[in-house]
């Protein structure tokens, strides 16, 4: 991207999608702030990056020296702050409108899927170690979700949520699967939804796929496809108290931080789709710098009998692939019962998967409930109570960590629970995250 702006004002600046944007652009040596409702821990590492945070948002952080504002696709055109830009004539883009100007002059490898896209951009990153990177999560490996460099690459979460992906420039596109998700966007026409991962598709020069994927199976395209039967000897292990799947494929051994098949599946993608530029031998290498993401199997504790799992799954799919994962941890950490905290993301997708989160708990020894996590919905009634009844679920308002301890709280802030035992994990992409790291 040619620096034709200098000043970068981004609104809703704290989402993970935005806020790797704003750093991106920060290290690029543009000048940017940004705005947000409430503050984060993630917001004040923007702060110590030297990105300027004003909350909350108002017509009077708007001022005349901004060249550019780039917003959240949450805020509406009656936003103060998009209202105090059309009020100055400043230029305003939406974070969609704005990839293509970001990713014109990049080898963008594309990652885009329902699940798993976080994970898998994250480990092409690790194993293209020189390549710039746009993940939807903050890698451990480098405690951000942006890194800059001077290479033509860029490794890229795309967002099928808003239909954005299709705009990513994709030079590879990898695909992790295309089970329909956030379909609201898409008028909850499948015909829609399906046709954007064509198009996604169509404009790369090479695919990289899910050759298990029903969808996928039926495009008339070259594909480069990825079958996790050709990963041989599959193990799991615990390496420096962190866990590890091994596997090989193509006579090379691969070793990737945590556990489960869909892990497997996540990293095959990176290694085909990193195979463009590198050696087997050297992905073999660089993928052990791969450290996990925050927020997906991400192990805030782990003690004697006391092992604390922040995840963000909000899908059924995702909460079962990683609930196989914790129970596989917990049985080689010799811990023999597992709790599962779940704070709903969303009316209308509890309401839209609702069979598939009744289903996707079992073998949990307890269910924890916290309140919808609205993310701006109206409120809709749902009977929680009769709906997951079979898991006598506990109904809780908040959590409180401490050390090698976990309570949950009623609506006065009275402990009704506490769990000192067993393995925790943690599902959502709500505040939950937070919550669980003590930190609000």
């Amino acid at each position: 991207m040619q620096k034709m702006q200098n000043k970068i004002h981004f609104i809703g600046v704290g989402g993970i999608g935005l806020s790797a944007i704003a750093r991106y652009l920060n290290q690029k040596g543009f000048n940017v702030q940004g705005s947000d409702i409430k503050n984060t821990a993630l917001l004040e590492k923007l702060r110590k990056e030297g990105i300027k945070v004003f909350i909350p948002q108002k017509e009077e952080n708007i001022t005349d020296d901004i060249d550019l504002v780039i917003y959240t696709a949450v805020a509406k055109e009656n936003n103060p702050e998009r209202v105090g830009a059309k009020k100055k004539n400043i230029k305003t883009y939406s974070r969609r409108e704005f990839l293509p100007i970001l990713l014109k002059d990049k080898k963008v490898i594309s990652v885009c899927g329902a699940h798993g896209k976080s994970t898998t951009t994250a480990i092409l990153s690790s194993i293209l170690d020189d390549a710039n990177a746009l993940i939807g999560a903050e890698s451990k490996e480098f405690n951000s979700n942006a890194r800059v460099s001077e290479s033509e690459l860029m490794v890229f979460e795309a967002d099928e949520s808003d239909g954005s992906f299709i705009d990513s420039n994709p030079f590879i596109a990898v695909v992790t699967n295309t089970e329909p998700e956030h379909m609201e966007f898409y008028n909850h026409n499948l015909d829609k939804f399906y046709s954007h991962y064509e198009e996604f598709l169509k404009k790369a020069k090479i695919r990289v796929v899910n050759g298990d994927d029903d969808f996928i199976k039926k495009l008339d395209l070259p594909m480069k496809k990825v079958f996790i039967k050709e990963a041989k000897n599959i193990r799991y292990e615990i390496r420096d108290n962190q866990p590890k799947t091994i596997f090989e494929y193509k006579g090379y051994e691969f070793e990737v931080y945590g556990f489960g098949e869909h892990l497997v599946l996540d990293a095959l993608l990176a290694i085909e789709a990193a195979n463009e530029f590198m050696s087997l031998e050297k992905i073999s290498k660089n993928i052990k710098n791969y450290k996990g993401i925050k927020k997906r199997f991400d192990i805030l504790q782990n003690e004697e009998n006391f092992t604390l799992i922040d995840d963000y799954g909000h899908h059924p799919t995702e909460i079962k692939a990683t609930l196989n994962s914790a129970k596989l941890f917990a049985k080689l950490n010799g811990i023999d019962k597992i709790i599962a905290i779940w704070q709903p993301h969303k009316y209308s997708r509890t309401i839209d998967n609702l069979d598939g989160f009744i289903k996707c708990f079992e073998g949990v020894d307890e269910l924890v409930i916290l309140p919808v996590w609205a993310a701006g919905e109206e409120k809709v009634d749902i009977d929680f109570k009769k709906h997951f009844k079979k898991y006598n679920p506990i109904f809780a308002n908040r959590i409180i960590s401490k050390s090698k301890n976990i309570m949950l709280t009623d609506e006065f802030g009275n402990v009704i629970k506490n769990y000192d035992k067993g393995l925790i994990i943690g599902f959502g992409a709500g505040d939950i995250t937070y919550q669980l790291r003590g930190e609000i």
